[in-house]
């Protein structure tokens, strides 16, 4: 994809990753719409970004994403990339028997993109240009065991982005994959905001963005950190990178 001249749709566009992303987008002449639950922090970073725009969303309500899809469409017809990225992260004993988090994660990590991409992807496929970039991360290729719903959801999303993109082989819109590392965001809370072992997010958007420039022909955005994970299983070091992470 071009990464000017768009009209781009970020979910969960006000913090961390997904906020990092709407202002390297929008620096690049790209019109941004972020979404969000969150208006105090929408509110925040379009004050901080002059012409970024903002609208609420739920990615957890089916009705709301449906609702959402026409009103962006007709609001924005030039709508022609959209960035999957609204996301949880919850820590889950399974001992305990509960499936509150897991269900929640499913909904918002996984369900949620699969609505928005759906109920956009006929406008999507009738541009001349088009792209659906689906953040997933490195968890997806060696899990860490707190966050089991997570790491599941991520590599639901890896599965989903292939076959989305075969599916899309001979339409107008391209699949993007991107997989984040360990970055230093709220996603987890303060203690990951500040962790020195946490790659620093304005060095991880830098690198995606390159990376994302150099029309990579695999699909997939990947920061040299990510290597260690994604190609565990293949350089035959999974058990090994399995046990580091859950040390």
């Amino acid at each position: 994809m071009q990464t000017s001249g768009n009209t781009v749709l970020i979910t969960g566009g006000n913090s961390g990753i997904g906020r990092g992303l709407a202002e390297a987008f929008l620096a690049r002449g790209n019109d941004v719409i972020i979404t969000g639950r969150d208006r105090s922090k929408m509110e925040a970073t379009v004050a901080a970004n002059p012409g970024l725009k903002a609208l609420e969303l739920d990615v957890d309500d089916p009705k709301a994403i449906a609702a959402f899809g026409q009103k962006v469409v007709r609001d924005f017809p030039t709508l022609n990339v959209l960035v999957n990225n609204a996301g949880i992260m919850r820590t889950e004993n399974l001992a305990d028997g509960s499936t509150g988090i897991a269900e929640a994660t499913i909904m918002t990590n996984l369900l949620g993109p699969i609505r928005l991409t759906a109920a956009l992807l006929p406008h999507l496929q009738a541009q001349a240009s088009a792209a659906v970039l689906n953040v997933s991360s490195g968890l997806a290729f060696v899990p860490r065991s707190e966050f089991p719903s997570y790491c599941a959801t991520k590599a639901a999303i890896h599965s989903w982005s292939q076959t989305l993109r075969r599916q899309m082989r001979d339409t107008s819109v391209e699949v993007i994959e991107i997989a984040p590392p360990y970055v230093q965001t709220m996603l987890t809370g303060e203690a990951q905001a500040s962790d020195p072992n946490a790659m620093p997010l304005d060095e991880y958007i830098t690198e995606t963005m390159s990376a994302l420039e150099a029309q990579p022909q695999s699909g997939e955005i990947l920061v040299k950190r990510v290597f260690f994970q994604r190609w565990a299983e293949r350089e035959g070091r999974y058990d090994e990178a399995f046990a580091r992470l859950n040390a």
